[in-house]
């Protein structure tokens, strides 16, 4: 005799939403699916249920996954379209979102009120993580019901406990603020290389082999010499991600100089219109900062 896998309901069919879906449901877990934009559900359609609102979704559910694009967008989704109040007693809600820590504090308080578990898992590892399950997954929450999602998380990626509720969503802010200030940095140091006359493609290369390699350098540097800016994650989300890092560091009494400057260039970009573009599109508001385009090569040095 099998054990029946339990039913999820996954509410944010996007970038992220739609390959984890994609895994969860080669992995055989019965789903109910719906999103705001309810047409990018219709590719499951003959494998999934789609819902017509997020209480319908979360009905019948055993585990709910949200992955929303921000913490107001799971508000409204949770409270004001009715998703947390449709909870069954006895159900695991896990927001992948990423949110402020406080909100995800009082959604777990406000699961606890219905009989339900809360863990909050927000990831790192980008759409390319996404569809090769292999997300980092920062999780918030008791051990138990860790324990009791783990089965459901070892098909997206790799879970690591972090602590309790919010402590998922305080480690996912850490990796944003690096992520950002490592782009800024990845951005400057190519930039200033190809304008002192050096070959960025090469530059790039070296680098990778010592002390400066990273993800950023390898990936996003990548992109940036290619120009490839089509979004996995986009300039708005990282910018949203930095503000959260500098509304918690105000709250817990700290100032942060490398975040702030990097959340002023992200919101700079953004207002230059580029808020659809890879949050590795730093480099545009850089190169409009100098008027300087990365591989122009400038004037030879005179010794």
């Amino acid at each position: 005799m099998t054990n029946k896998l339990p039913r999820i309901a996954f509410l944010g069919i996007g970038l992220m939403g739609a390959p984890m879906t994609r895994n969860l449901l080669d992995a055989g877990y019965p789903m109910t699916l719906w999103n705001r934009t309810a047409s990018k559900c219709e590719l499951f359609a003959r494998e999934a249920t789609l819902a017509a609102s997020p209480a319908e979704a979360v009905a019948d559910a055993d585990i709910v996954i949200t992955m929303l694009e921000n913490g107001d967008v799971v508000e409204q989704v949770l409270m004001a379209q009715g998703g947390l109040q449709a909870l069954r007693a006895g159900a695991l809600l896990i927001d992948m979102s990423s949110v402020q820590p406080s909100l995800a504090r009082r959604h777990a308080e406000l699961a606890g009120e219905q009989g339900a578990g809360y863990i909050d898992a927000p990831v790192s590892g980008g759409t390319l993580g996404a569809a090769e399950a292999r997300l980092s997954i920062m999780a918030g929450g008791s051990e138990a019901d860790i324990v009791r999602a783990r089965p459901v998380f070892d098909v997206l990626g790799r879970v690591t406990r972090i602590g309790p509720v919010g402590a998922g969503q305080l480690a996912k802010l850490a990796n944003q603020a690096i992520v950002g200030i490592t782009i800024g940095a990845v951005s400057e140091a190519l930039l200033l290389a190809a304008r002192g006359g050096a070959d960025p493609v090469a530059v790039r290369e070296a680098l990778l082999g010592g002390f400066a390699g990273s993800r950023i350098l390898e990936l996003h540097g990548q992109r940036m010499i290619d120009r490839d800016f089509a979004p996995g994650a986009p300039a708005r989300i990282q910018l949203k991600d930095m503000r959260m890092i500098l509304d918690e560091a105000r709250a817990e009494g700290l100032t942060l100089p490398l975040a702030q400057q990097v959340h002023n260039e992200y919101l700079a970009l953004v207002a230059n219109g580029h808020s659809d573009v890879d949050h590795s599109g730093l480099l545009l508001e850089l190169e409009h900062l100098n008027g300087a385009l990365l591989g122009s090569v400038g004037p030879a040095r005179k010794e």
